[in-house]
Order: structure tokens, then sequence, then C-alpha cells
């Protein structure tokens, strides 16, 4: 009787291991399943100009013939800080695996940082949770272009100023990364209003943003590669020296 509960108590240890490893593989397929679609998403793709010839870059053409201006690289986050002045992740993918530095990092609910540093298998990423962090940032309503920043302080809040008086805005309105920003492909959740106050030195509201994302519980992210930032960085680098 004893060793038949303890045959039954191996045996449901090994199910549960072998479960267990499973459900690790099943993840793995998820999240590179979440990057493909991510990247033939409709915020994803720019439909080439029509009235001017255009070469393609035919590894970024879908059946449908739209040029696929963002690419979305799942990578496992091995390393987070978050209450330092100025914190870092570190994710499983590096240059061998196609990063580049300042590519947009972002996670399944919004904007996570920017690649700043990489080894062969590594990317070392700037937080939104960083002194020296900056997003240009909307209300995804359509309104209220402004500069998103951390205070050092709470890490669960962000602040956007910069905001016209003239803009309604309220407790509880998205904010998303703005569509002139050079790498976050627009309308990336950053976060919701918690709090409006105005700054009385230039007449414009600052704007406390609770953020999408939970750093103190994040684990996996997205790399996003902008198929035209060589191009705009060769233009403006251009437009600069003339």
């Amino acid at each position: 009787m004893i060793a038949g509960e303890i045959s039954g108590d191996v045996n449901q240890r090994v199910n549960n291991v072998e479960e267990y490893f499973t459900l690790r593989k099943e993840n793995k397929k998820l999240r590179e399943q979440n990057a493909f679609l991510l990247s033939r998403i409709p915020s994803g793709q720019l439909m080439p100009d029509s009235s001017i010839k255009t070469i393609t870059d035919t590894a970024f053409v879908d059946s449908v013939k739209q040029l696929l201006q963002y690419q979305y690289l799942s990578a496992k986050i091995i390393s987070n800080s978050v209450f330092l002045q100025q914190n870092y992740l570190t994710l499983h993918r590096g240059s061998a695996q196609g990063v580049v530095e300042n590519m947009a990092v972002i996670g399944t609910n919004g904007i996570i940082g920017t690649v700043v540093g990489l080894s062969k298998n590594m990317s070392l990423v700037m937080s939104l949770l960083h002194k020296q962090s900056k997003v240009i940032a909307v209300l995804k309503k359509g309104s209220g272009l402004g500069e998103i920043t951390w205070d050092g302080k709470d890490p669960g809040i962000l602040i956007l100023k910069k905001i016209p008086k003239t803009v309604v805005v309220k407790k509880g309105d998205e904010i998303v990364s703005s569509p002139y920003s050079d790498k976050f492909p627009p309308g990336s959740r950053i976060g919701w209003v918690e709090e409006v106050r105005q700054d009385q030195e230039t007449n414009t509201y600052i704007l406390k943003v609770k953020t999408a994302v939970d750093f103190s519980n994040v684990q996996h992210a997205y790399v996003v590669k902008n198929a035209l930032r060589e191009e705009l960085d060769e233009i403006q680098t251009k437009q600069i020296k003339e």
C-alpha cells in the first residue's frame, strides 16, 4: 500500500515536471507567433507612394505588396532594475540576432525603452524609468503632443509635459507614442493620465501618467526594427551638414 502511494507521488511529480517544460516550449512558440503577427498589423505597415518610382527591399514586402515598416523580434528579459535613478534592462538577444543600437523595445502592454548597448547575444535597454529617457507622445484621442520623461520618484508614474491648455484632457485618457517618432511604431501604448496639473511658468499642463507596463514584473519584450530608419538617418544627417 505504502509502496503504491510512493510510486503514485513520484509519477505525479514527473508529470508536473513534464508539464512545466511543455508550457515553456509553448510560451516560446506563442512569443514567436506574436512577433510575426505584430509585424503585419496596419500600424506596422507602410503603403508605397504610387506617385513616384520606388525601390523596395523584397525582404519587407508581403503578399499584398505593402512595405513592412516595422519588424518585431521577440526577446527574453534576463535582468531589470526599477528603483535606481537610471534603470536598465538586459535582453537575451544581441547583434547576432539582428539587434542594433537605438531600436525600440516594447512589451505586450506597452513601451519599455530603447536599445543603448550590444554584445553578440545580449542587448542593454534604457528603460522609460531612466532620468535621460525621452519619448514624444500624444493623447490617443488625437491631440496634445508632448514629451514623456521620468522624474526618478515613483516607478509606476511617468511625466508628460508641455500639453497646451487648449487640449481637453482628463484622468483615464490613454497616452501613446507620436506618429513623429523615429523608432516607436505610432500609437504604441505608454500609459493613462493619472493626474492633470497646471504649469504656471509655461501656461501648459503637466500630466502624471500611470505606466502601461509593470516594470517590476516584465519578463518578455519585442525589439522593433524600423525598415526606414537608415534612410531617415541618412537624409537627416545630410540636411544637418548642408
